[in-house]
């Protein structure tokens, strides 16, 4: 042990003698790798950031299935969040300080985060309690290309105090890094042959729940997995994962899933969009990840020549050239060579043990993890991506939005509650769509059939798959959209507005830039209170319904309705 060392040990002993001493909570916890340090809030609230779950994915580790982490015996401090998960950088990716800050309009399309970023975070009620709490485990969204634990939507500490629950949340790799199909990255490993690394980092994430959440106070039979957007449609992948119904003890108890689906087109009404694309669509991404690096690294001029580069040197030198890459340079070929192809997304792959070859008709049949199912989704969940309206002619076959996301973080950044936007519905949306409320042809319109071919088809599909297996499938509906003019309009409930509500957190962020008035403080805080009941009560009970809501929850096809006027919520059935 070094002097260093030495004298952090000591540091931490006499910090935590102190707090005893005083009456304050000592916050060293034990798990099976090492203990940690957190800290305790002045709310009342006990956190522990940043702790390990798995070893850094790099070198020889990146793309294969998580290991255990490298056991530590001096007290680790656990008081940060770690770096976000490398990714190229969108309005929702982090800023230079690793959270929200001013510098995240300087870094959209750039390479942000790190390779070395699977630690877990941990948020707990201050005081004793005469029985473990339940625990909600969140799981971000972000496409399966961003998203970060450090956003300050997804803090855990008011929905843990709140409901007195355990929260933690779990990163996962993300875009090539999280999933990616190559042929030479094959071992005959199933789980690393799988190419989902991404929701292996969150089975890895469970099992530490599993472990060591009784050390924080949690109930480890009592696990709500929670998830939206990429984030739904991952832990539906583990829904109705083979290796995790193979499982001889569950890793989860209830389930959340937000705004997500897990369709094939197999089971989707024509002209729908699906969420899970054949394995051929993502062996095609990994080939040409592969070819288009070759080139951009100036070792072939074009994909014929990298084709026999792979063919001379085999799979193990190619397989250890591309682990040698920098993720900016991988990224770096994504960004310029594989997205104007269309190969920038990701998405869960269906392998067959990770991931169902067709999850819906996994549950259908009965495979799939039998829990208490919530589910939720936003009225206007594609105001949030107006520029898919492109895709088709029927849905107007140009973007629905004028800005890019420079000029979108430029303008709502700059606003704080106490002001009225400085910008017009006109610097938003084409003309071709306004007046936004023109039947057939306007914003709302061409916006609300999108999300019908979209997230209401994949939504209806699995809702469906399950309520046909078990009764207990609810679901809800958010149609808050108390938001200041013109945002009003562009955005309404829009995907993932729903999340500052759930989290009950209304501080700085780019959501609270949009939503947040002075006017509407009492009906949103209102609202935020009673989703955040109910997601409480459903982790402990396995039902959503509580007192507060002031009107029974049917399960599906029946559906809750979130609002709020300024003064106060307004719950009702549907």
């Amino acid at each position: 042990m070094t002097r260093i060392t030495s004298l952090f040990a000591l540091l931490a002993f006499t910090l935590l003698q102190g707090c005893a001493q005083f009456g304050l909570p000592t916050t060293q916890r034990d798990t099976s790798f090492g203990p940690v340090i957190g800290r305790a809030d002045d709310a009342g609230t006990l956190s522990w950031k940043g702790v390990p779950f798995a070893r850094p994915p790099v070198g020889a580790l990146r793309w294969k299935a998580p290991a255990d982490p490298l056991p530590w015996s001096t007290p680790r401090p656990a008081t940060s969040f770690a770096s976000a998960c490398v990714q190229t950088g969108r309005l929702y990716s982090p800023g230079a300080s690793g959270g929200y800050d001013d510098t995240i309009g300087s870094r959209l399309g750039k390479t942000v985060g790190s390779e070395d970023c699977l630690y877990l975070n941990i948020w707990a009620p201050a005081g004793r309690s005469a029985t473990p709490r339940p625990v909600i485990v969140w799981i971000y969204g972000g496409s399966n290309i961003t998203g970060y634990t450090a956003d300050p939507v997804y803090d855990g500490a008011a929905l843990a105090r709140s409901q007195n629950a355990i929260v933690v949340s779990v990163p996962y790799r993300v875009g090539i890094f999280g999933f990616l199909n190559a042929a030479v990255l094959k071992n005959g490993n199933v789980e690393d042959d799988s190419g989902n690394f991404a929701l292996l980092d969150i089975v890895k994430g469970l099992e530490f729940v599993q472990r060591d959440i009784a050390n924080f106070g949690g109930d480890a039979t009592r696990v709500t997995l929670m998830g939206e957007s990429a984030g739904a449609v991952n832990i539906y992948a583990l829904l109705a994962s083979p290796m995790v119904v193979a499982r001889p003890k569950p890793l989860f108890h209830r389930f959340v899933a937000l705004s997500g689906g897990i369709s094939t087109a197999a089971t989707l009404p024509p002209g729908s969009i699906p969420g899970v694309l054949p394995k051929t669509v993502w062996a095609a991404r990994g080939e040409a990840l592969l070819l288009q690096s070759l080139i951009a690294d100036g070792q072939a001029s074009d994909e014929a020549g990298a084709r026999a580069i792979v063919g001379t040197r085999g799979p193990q030198a190619v397989s250890e050239y591309l682990r040698a890459l920098s993720a900016d340079a991988l990224l770096g070929t994504v960004r310029t060579r594989l997205a104007p192809r269309g190969m920038a997304t990701s998405n869960p792959i269906p392998d067959g043990w990770v991931v169902a070859p067709d999850p819906i008709a996994a549950i259908r049949a009965g495979r799939y993890v039998k829990v208490p199912v919530l589910a939720g989704n936003t009225r206007d969940e594609t105001k949030l991506f107006p520029q898919l309206l492109a895709i088709r002619p029927d849905l107007g076959g140009v973007s629905g939005r004028l800005l890019d996301d420079a000029a979108v973080f430029a303008i709502v950044s700059r606003r704080d509650a106490g002001t009225t936007p400085a910008t017009t519905i006109e610097q938003w949306i084409p003309a071709a769509y306004l007046p936004a409320d023109k039947p057939d042809t306007g914003f709302n319109a061409r916006t609300a059939e999108l999300g019908r071919i979209w997230f209401g088809a994949v939504r209806t599909d699995v809702l469906n798959a399950l309520r046909s297996q078990q009764p207990n499938v609810w679901f809800y509906e958010f149609d808050w959209d108390r938001l200041p003019k013109p945002y009003d309009v562009i955005y309404g409930a829009a995907h993932s507005f729903d999340l500052p509500f759930v989290f009950g957190n209304f501080g700085p962020s780019l959501y609270a830039n949009i939503m947040v008035t002075r006017a509407n403080e009492p009906g949103r805080l209102a609202l935020s209170a009673k989703m955040m009941q109910s997601i409480g009560t459903f982790a402990r009970d396995g039902d959503p319904n509580n007192a507060s809501l002031g009107v029974a929850w049917q399960p599906w096809p029946s559906t809750l309705l979130f609002g709020a006027d300024d003064q106060r919520a307004n719950i009702r059935a549907r």
